[in-house]
């Protein structure tokens, strides 16, 4: 037996001969794997000089499997349902994992979603870890370099090797204290208030921002802050306006009243996104589930 030749085997070829084992005819069995008669044959001459040993001898009019290929059947299958299962990733038991997984959210994500997650996780997976970072504006390579490994944000990074999911709709809002102001009615409402605005923690602003500007109006921002959750103190007792997510007014600004923005601003949808090499890991897949689950539950819908 040449051993060099044995490790040198593919797959496919040791699919091949199980197929045959199985069909106890050459042809069969190419009509099985989907190729011609002379591959498969070509197959098993190439697997008899490996493996020493002719494997299938004639036998009437069919062919008989000698003693060595009876006995190699079953470590062969073996061998291809490990891989099989390589391929798949190890199992996944929720009960009894303990991992730990990274999230990047905003707070507006963060106090959304993840509250009703880690129930879950302690109802189902009781050993699983959650880490939340704050994300601000996205990038590909905060999953490229596994500073986490799940992304909640209404910005998706734009590359090949990021994937997502639309979990929920939402849109922006003007929330104002009654007990200080009416609602603003028009544009130069709007704009003529004071506001108090949102800048993340590495100078990234919001869309809206860029969406006033290209429009041509211009605001008085009197004071901006790195999340939402310094927006509620800030607001109380004054006569400001600050612009939002409207699913805020169910937690963080349900203090307050809101009115629809008075200009044309789209809604935008509130992503999950994950790297490419995550997408069959079983454990990430699992918790991606759990997320996709809270958020179906919010949205009203059957898990």
């Amino acid at each position: 037996m040449n051993l060099i030749d044995t490790f040198n085997l593919d797959i496919r070829a040791l699919h091949a001969f199980v197929t045959v084992l199985d069909e106890g005819s050459v042809s069969r069995a190419a009509v099985k794997l989907g190729v011609s008669q002379s591959a498969v044959s070509h197959t098993l001459e190439r697997l008899r000089n490996a493996l020493g040993d002719p494997l299938f001898v004639k036998s009437g009019r069919g062919i008989a499997p000698t003693q060595y290929a009876l006995q190699a059947g079953p470590h062969i299958r073996q061998i291809l349902d490990d891989m099989h299962s390589l391929a798949s990733g190890p199992a996944f038991v929720p009960e009894t994992t303990e991992l730990t997984f990274t999230v990047a959210a905003n707070d507006y994500e963060r106090d959304l979603l993840l509250p009703k997650l880690m129930q879950r996780l302690r109802q189902q997976a009781p050993g699983m870890l959650l880490q939340v970072i704050p994300s601000g504006i996205p990038t590909a390579d905060m999953l490229r370099k596994d500073v986490c490994d799940l992304i909640l944000s209404p910005h998706a990074p734009e590359a090949t090797d990021v994937m997502q999911r639309g979990l929920m709709a939402d849109r922006m809002v003007v929330f104002y204290d009654p007990s200080q102001r009416q609602a603003p009615e028009s544009v130069p409402d709007y704009l003529e208030a004071d506001h108090i605005a949102l800048v993340f923690a590495r100078g990234e602003k919001p869309a809206l921002e860029a969406s006033l500007s290209a429009s041509g109006f211009t605001r008085r921002n009197v004071i901006t802050v790195s999340n939402f959750s310094g927006l509620p103190e800030f607001l109380r007792g004054t006569d400001m306006l600050v612009t939002a997510p409207e699913r805020m007014s169910k937690h963080l600004l349900r203090d307050f009243s809101w009115v629809p923005l008075p200009f044309t601003f789209k809604p935008f949808t509130l992503l999950m996104v994950w790297h490419r090499r995550n997408q069959n890991d079983s454990s990430h897949r699992w918790l991606r589930n759990q997320v996709n689950a809270v958020a179906a539950t919010m949205n009203g819908l059957n898990e």
